[in-house]
């Protein structure tokens, strides 16, 4: 049934505010008059909405724990659902961070209808479309909403693509993808005439469906603002989402429906592998360990029943291998277009493939019709100049990026990071894998680099495809290619990052730090900071510490986690393990981890500090604590001094200090 076309939203109207006390007494009854002048809470991110360990429910239970990881404790079990709010108004960026459509679900399922903020996340907007949670950033509709006005549906459809408007027309993706493959409902055609195109627009052209029925692909030429559904090569979800998208699947189609051709889709048990060794006493007493056991039981039937290859976990501990580190090593090839059901599935951009994360909605349909929905992107224009210097890393160069003004006030949401120019052909393939897997830190909607012959080299070596097949799926932007901005990074002149507490965009350099502070924790590992070229940086710093009779210090926690069964079969045969041991590292088999707060590394009281090379540290993310973000270099060297430092501290001029 589609949506009515006017809407009331009797419920109450909950202002995430920036003063907790406020927040309080909204939960205990009190209404508040609209406020254009009132701080709003910023930055929302999915971690905060569904914490991990809500995201092993998947069904309406989701609704009792919305919000009860927002930052500073107010929101507690049933406190929305309990609220009887049908409105939650937030500031910039509601829904930054992972794809999981736990966090839009919880709340539709505590009985929200309407998400107001002044910017909303492009996975997060997409994922509330499909399941039929309204969205706005117009606040002028709360006032008329308190007047008990009837709004009508053209007004949450405003500024949308056709294919999104009608989504949401219709309450959600099933319900339009019902009426599409019926023949009852058609895209608009894209007759987008011929003109040079970036590319990402080049392979969403190449492989646009121009008829589903009869399996027709490829437009001429697209702009951005098309809307589409474009063919996908590689389709793969992990097992904290795998059920739920299991579940809408046979909801939607029935227990017989089958996915479309099996062979390009894969299942990863690798985010919850040693959740059982940090899991407290707590929450295993609400069940919630065998919840989490219980996802990867219900991933491996639903891989056996369509014959799906699954990645499981590997005899020498740990999985085979980070889903992202896997598509890289074994999935993805240049001009692909690959989705997976984590935001981090943009890190295959550094093979020249088009791969972005969705949630469990997008990935069900797309079992069902091997497409995915697409509204052409911008494209933001990275050209990166020079070579770095000493002690310096891509890690640095993202955490450099993702500090500037236009990502700190939401203008990447949904953009294209292309990165290009002789600096990135200087950078190893593992190196440039960290600029494309950070942008969806920036709120972007993949991130990209034009495939040249080191990865000719290296997918040639991996996996034994023909070079000369491989430079045929070559691509380039156009001369002429139109961007929304061009910036260009002279990578000599970055220096040594930190990202303080709370989110990614918040990078200083060492030199702004406040005051010395001192670890707890330093973390080398997760999909951005487990590669092999991570831990050719992680050997070199702790190489130079035990050449000097340097070791991490007892109260330093300090371990090292790999991507895959392939990086630490690397790190052995290099002779890094060893190293690593004598330094006093603990090795962690490959996982996400401490990254997601399942696994050794997470930090477990408020008052721990971590130095980690992972990808992301909003609140809550990788446990109770304040996560620092930092290179692999960065990380070892503060291991070893207790304190975040610059590597220089033990690998340049500032050595010598450090004996």
């Amino acid at each position: 049934m589609p949506r009515p076309d006017q809407l009331r939203f009797e419920g109450r109207i909950l202002y995430l505010t920036e003063d907790p006390e406020l927040l309080r007494r909204q939960l205990e009854g009190e209404d508040l008059d609209y406020d254009p002048d009132r701080k709003l809470r910023d930055n929302i991110s999915t971690d905060e909405i569904t914490p991990g360990w809500v995201c092993f429910y998947y069904d309406e239970t989701l609704g009792r724990y919305s919000m009860v990881g927002l930052k500073g404790g107010v929101i507690e079990k049933d406190s929305i659902k309990g609220g009887g709010f049908s409105v939650i108004v937030s500031g910039l960026s509601k829904g930054c961070g992972s794809s999981r459509e736990t966090a839009p679900f919880s709340e539709l399922a505590a009985g929200v209808d309407l998400v107001v903020a002044e910017s909303i996340e492009k996975i997060y907007g997409q994922n509330c479309q499909n399941i039929g949670l309204l969205t706005t950033t117009d606040f002028g509709i709360l006032k008329r909403i308190i007047a008990g006005e009837s709004i009508s549906i053209e007004e949450f459809t405003a500024g949308l693509d056709p294919i999104s408007a009608d989504i949401v027309r219709a309450g959600g993706l099933f319900a339009y993808n019902r009426a599409r493959m019926a023949g009852e409902i058609a895209p608009p055609a894209i007759d987008t005439a011929a003109r040079p195109m970036t590319l990402v627009e080049k392979i969403i052209a190449k492989n646009a469906v121009r008829d589903a029925a009869e399996g027709a692909l490829g437009v001429t030429a697209v702009a951005p603002g098309d809307a589409l559904f474009v063919r996908t090569d590689v389709r793969f979800s992990h097992e904290y989402v795998t059920p739920m998208a299991d579940s809408l699947f046979r909801r939607a189609l029935g227990d017989e429906a089958t996915v479309t051709d099996p062979e390009s889709v894969f299942a990863f048990r690798d985010h919850l592998t040693f959740l059982s060794d940090v899991m407290p006493e707590e929450k295993r007493k609400m069940g919630l360990l065998d919840k989490a056991n219980g996802l990867a039981e219900t991933q491996g039937d639903f891989a056996a029943r369509h014959g799906l290859k699954l990645y499981g976990e590997a005899p020498r501990g740990g999985s085979e291998a980070i889903c992202h580190n896997a598509v890289v090593e074994d999935l993805a090839l240049p001009g692909d277009i690959v989705i997976g059901t984590d935001s981090h599935t943009c890190m295959a951009g550094v093979l020249g493939a088009f791969a972005f994360g969705v949630g469990s909605t997008d990935m069900a349909n797309a079992w069902y019709t091997k497409d995915v929905r697409v509204r052409v992107p911008e494209t933001v224009r990275f050209v990166l100049e020079g070579a770095l210097t000493d002690g310096v890393s891509a890690k640095d160069v993202m955490l450099h990026i993702l500090a500037q003004p236009f990502f700190r006030t939401s203008k990447g949401i949904g953009k294209v990071l292309e990165f290009t120019g002789p600096g990135v052909a200087g950078l190893d393939l593992d190196e440039r894998a960290t600029l494309t897997n950070m942008a969806v830190e920036a709120g972007g909607f993949t991130g990209i680099i034009e495939a040249d012959e080191v990865v000719v080299d290296y997918l040639h070596a991996q996996r034994g495809v023909a070079k000369d097949e491989l430079r045929a799926r070559l691509m380039k932007s156009d001369e002429g290619a139109e961007y929304l901005d061009t910036f260009t990074i002279d990578l000599g002149a970055v220096v040594p990052m930190v990202a303080t507490p709370g989110d990614p965009r918040n990078g200083i350099t060492m030199t702004e730090l406040d005051g010395e502070v001192s670890i707890d924790i330093a973390y080398g590992g997760s999909c951005t900071g487990g590669k092999k070229s991570d831990m050719d940086m992680y050997a070199k710093v702790f190489a130079a510490a035990v050449a000097k009779g340097l070791r991490v210090p007892e109260h330093v926690e300090c371990y090292i986690q790999f991507g895959s069964q392939a990086i630490r079969e690397y790190a052995e045969a290099q002779g890094y393990t060893a190293t690593f041991e004598a330094a006093g590292v603990t090795m962690i088999p490959p996982s996400c981890g401490a990254c997601i707060n399942a696994g050794p590394g997470a930090s477990r009281t408020k008052e721990q500090v971590s130095v980690s090379a992972q990808n992301r540290n909003f609140p809550g993310r990788s446990g109770p604590g304040q996560v620092y973000l930092a290179s692999p270099l960065t990380v070892a060297a503060s291991a070893i001094m207790g304190k975040i430092v610059p590597p220089e501290t033990l690998l340049g001029p500032l050595a010598d200090a450090a004996e």
